[in-house]
């Protein structure tokens, strides 16, 4: 018998989770952790959240049922990007704001094909947190 790994708080967010991008919410979790191997995760706005040293830079939105969204941030410090400081080659990003833009997916082939480029975006933002 070996030794289990105790579940997170997200694991067990996603236990109890019954929402229809369920696999889509865990493919983008995973993509977004191999990003930096720095990336902490916890809940935040009842949906899985990720920070490097407790600044948080990207929290999921699980309110819709066709989609997912995760919304690049700067935490609580009301901060700006510098125009041109993110490059989005895919042209992905939707910009709510000078601090903040959300990435889309529509399911867990979409978080795949995309998923180089989004990590670059996400080191990028990261940068900058």
């Amino acid at each position: 018998m070996g030794t289990s790994t105790p579940l997170t708080e997200v694991d067990t967010f996603l236990k109890a989770l019954a929402h229809p991008q369920e696999p889509t919410i865990r493919r983008l979790r995973a993509v977004v952790l191999a990003a930096d191997p720095r990336i902490g995760e916890g809940i935040k706005w009842n949906a899985p959240s990720f920070h490097l040293e407790e600044r948080h830079f990207a929290t999921m939105q699980l309110r819709h049922t066709d989609r997912v969204l995760l919304v690049l941030h700067l935490g609580a410090t009301k901060r700006a990007i510098p125009k041109g400081a993110i490059t989005d080659a895919e042209k992905r990003l939707t910009w709510l704001g000078a601090d903040r833009a959300t990435w889309s997916a529509s399911g867990v082939h979409d978080v795949d094909a995309h998923a180089a480029a989004l990590q670059l975006l996400l080191r990028q933002w990261m940068a900058h947190a």
